[in-house]
This record gives structure tokens, sequence and C-alpha cells, in this order.
């Protein structure tokens, strides 16, 4: 039987949850809309909700209401006697959540483990590295690799893998001289990257668990070789073949990891994903996007990143989210559309939630002096009850407004209708007074939703309201 819903809101935004809710046309749900009695619908409060929700009317079994909605809902639920959730910030997105509860989207499992590289440790004293892997960790890495510099002496290697290890981080080294891997393994570093055939003596000294790559540029012979010969001795080990720049034969190294999966199908192999994402000018989340995407249908199970360059600074949290993303699509068997956003750092797939006619439709409804602010396909449209603006560039809006004499005011919707502009010129979501969406590449506080925000520094101290009415009826 299909479960029955009651959405709430409020007096302008009535008319488009209605369309939203009319078109998805859901089979598993019935709903009904109450008009809770305000004018803004993100101005809703539990509080409110109590005073104003008369119980009559209530016949559902479920309660939804709009993603701003600040107060205590589980307090409320508990009193009414049914869940009460928020729905999303944009009621537009409804029909994305649905899709998402339906589907079963689970972001918290995955099966790739991430080394993180310190790639310039020897230059760093132990406190800065001990600041950089609590800094990794926190951005999804599992294990931290101290890069090692060739011709650069590491004199605090041990020191340094100490003080990670008491501070409960897992570490690899990531070293080309022998000397260093040594000294490595005899301090207790748990992984060593890395060895190849010729180099197996070093393995037989020491604990860590060795990541193996060709004795020669492409050579899998070599490397599964050097894999038969610690599974003869009991040791575990992890294989690298070894991912090639652009255009240095990237296609050709994604071929050899393919037939090293094919040739074992149970082993664990790691991928070098720097020399795709540093090595590349273009933004790295959607390099990690299609990386990973490679990286779960092959079965790989540790990843090494880097960041280092500027353009990379976000490449362990992208890094983190792709995975997490990519394996939702193999476990649900569908494409990686629609599961999570993060990865959508410049653009948004439903950059405008209204049509023109619909921003037209609620600004007639409008009988007050205060701006409001929506972007669709032909541009900025900025209204309030006294007109109706459109433009694609925001300076040509301010003669329009008539908010020279209040510089609070101007200063607010300046900040905003540039935000507008942005979001129209490269295809992103905007939501007045709200920051716009820019993925992992931007890390948001969560925000606390038992109160609505403080108000902000142009309406504490200009003279004007400049947002959103503040009114309830």
């Amino acid at each position: 039987m299909p479960e029955r819903i009651l959405f709430l809101t409020g007096h302008l935004a009535a008319g488009r949850l209605h369309k939203v809710l009319a078109e998805m046309n859901a089979a598993d749900f019935t709903w009904e809309i109450h008009d809770i009695g305000i004018q803004v619908a993100a101005l809703m409060t539990a509080d409110l909700i109590r005073r104003r929700l008369p119980r009559e009317v209530i016949a559902a079994e479920r309660i939804i209401v709009p993603g701003h909605c600040a107060g205590d809902l589980a307090s409320l639920s508990n009193e009414l006697g049914l869940p009460i959730e928020r729905g999303p910030e944009d009621l537009h997105d409804l029909p994305t959540q649905f899709g998402r509860e339906r589907q079963g989207v689970d972001l918290s499992r995955h099966n790739v483990r991430i080394f993180a590289e310190i790639v310039e440790a020897p230059h760093l004293a132990v406190e800065a590295i001990l600041a950089r892997a609590r800094d990794f960790a926190a951005e999804g890495a599992d294990i931290v690799d101290l890069g090692c510099l060739p011709g650069t002496p590491f004199g605090h290697l041990e020191e340094a893998i100490a003080a990670l290890h008491e501070a409960g981080f897992a570490v690899s080294v990531d070293s080309a001289d022998h000397a260093e891997l040594r000294r490595a393994g005899r301090a207790g570093a748990d992984f060593v990257l890395s060895l190849d055939e010729t180099m197996l003596d070093l393995a037989a000294e020491m604990s860590a668990v060795p990541v193996l790559i060709s004795a020669r540029p492409g050579d899998l012979e070599s490397l599964c070789r050097a894999a038969d010969a610690l599974g003869k001795a009991g040791r575990a080990c992890i294989l690298d073949s070894v991912l090639d720049p652009v255009p240095f034969g990237l296609a050709a190294s994604l071929g050899r990891y393919a037939e090293l999966r094919r040739r074992r199908p149970d082993a664990r192999i790691l991928m070098g994903i720097g020399n795709l994402t540093e090595l590349t000018e273009a933004d790295s989340a959607g390099v990690n996007a299609i990386l990973f995407g490679i990286i779960v249908e092959l079965g790989i199970t540790d990843v090494l990143a880097v960041r280092k360059s500027p353009h990379c600074r976000t490449a362990i949290r992208e890094a983190d989210r792709a995975r997490r993303i990519m394996h939702t699509a193999k476990e649900l068997g569908r494409l990686p559309v629609g599961i999570d956003p993060g990865l959508a750092c410049l653009r948004d797939r439903k950059p405008f939630a209204a049509t023109a006619a619909e921003i037209a439709e609620t600004a007639q409804a409008i009988r007050d002096v205060n701006f409001r602010i929506e972007v669709a396909t032909d541009g900025i449209h900025v209204y309030n009850r006294d007109g109706h603006h459109v433009a694609r560039d925001a300076f040509a809006l301010y003669p329009k407004l008539g908010i020279a004499a209040d510089g609070p005011h101007a200063f607010y919707l300046g900040a905003e209708l540039m935000k507008a502009q942005i979001a129209f010129e490269l295809g992103k979501r905007y939501v007045q007074d709200e920051e716009l969406s820019w993925g992992v590449a931007v890390e948001r506080a969560a925000q606390d939703r038992l109160t609505h925000r403080a108000a902000g520094t142009t309406l504490r101290h200009g003279q004007s309201d400049a947002s959103l009415d503040r009114k309830l009826d």
C-alpha cells in the first residue's frame, strides 16, 4: 500500500511544490500539501508547526518539512507520533532525494584504501609531518605515505615513523633508495614502495608489506615473478603495474592493469594516480571520477594519491568521495549519476530550479519591498512588489533597483547578484542567502538546524532588511 506523506510549506512555494510532486507521478506514496500560513517556507520552525498544524489534517504516515526548517524535529515527531523529516533545501530536488531513498544509496561503503603521499617529507619537521598526516586522514586517507626525495637526506625518517605510529597512523615509505627502504623496514613501517624482483632480499629483512613493481617499465612478467617468489615465502604483497601519464602510455598502462587483474584475480593491486591528476592541467575532480570508475571495474584495492600541485589541493578528498560513489554505482548496478554531487564541482546537472514562467508567477504574488533573486535559463531575476527585472550582467540591474541611498542593502545585493551571475554563467544552482556549492572542492560547516542562521553584517549594521522577508504572517 502506498505510503501517505504530508508536505508542509508556505504561501509562495505551494504552487511549485504541487507541480514538482505531480510531475513525480510516484507509485510508492500518495501526498498532500498543507500551507502552514507563512510566506517563506524556509522560515518554518518546529515551534511554528507545533502551533499552527491542526492535528485533524494529519492523515499521513510521514511529514516532510522544508530543508531549512529550524528546530527540534525529533521532539515534535514524538509529540505527533509519526516521523517528521527535512526535505532537500530546494524543493525541486525532491525527485532526487526520493530516488536515493528508493535505491538505497549508502556512501559509507567502499573497497579501496587510500595511501596519501607527503611528497616533501624529508624537508618537513616531525610536527609538520604529523599535521599533514592529520589533514590527510581528515580528508579520507587510510595510510600516510612518506615520500623520500632522490639525493635528499631524510635523517629523521625513523623519528617520523615512530611519531606517526604513536599518533595512530599506518605508515608507508616510498623511496628508490635501498638504504632508506631498509631503514624504514627496521623502523617498523607498515608498507614500503617499491621493490622489484632484484630487490626481494630487502623484503626478507622487514615485516613491512612491499609494493612490487616491474623490473623494467611495462614488464608484467617480472612483476608476476616477484609476486610468486614472495608468495612461496608466505609473504603478503601489493602489485603495481604503474599508471603512465598522458601522452606517454596512459592507454597501454591501463591495459596492463586489466591484464594484471586477469592474471591475478585475487591479488591486492595498487594504482598510483598522481601521474594523471598532478600531470594533467585539468580539474582533478573529473579526472578522479573517471579513474575511480576504472579502479572499481578492475577491482583495484589500493591507490596512492598525491596532493602537491595547487590545482590538486583537494585530490585526497576527491579520491575518498570517488571511491564511495563508484562503489555504490557498482553495488547497485546503476550509472554513477544522481548518487552524490560531490565531484560535480564546477557545474550542476540541474542548475536552474525554476523556469522563467514560474519565477514570473511567484513575482506577481509578492506584496513586500524585499528583493528575491533567482536564476533561470534566461538570466538573473530580481523582483519585489515594485518590479521584476531580468539581466545576464549583475551590473545591468543596479539602476533598476533604487538602492543608491542604502549602502548596506546595495552591498548585500551586489554580493548576491554576483553569486547569481557566477551561477548563471557556469551552470550552477543558485539559492539566495546560501553559498554556492562547489562539491568536495570547498568544505562547508554543517548548518545547525535547531536555529535559523544569525542575521548577516549588512542586516545587523544597515538601515534596511537585505534578505528575505522575515515576517511569518
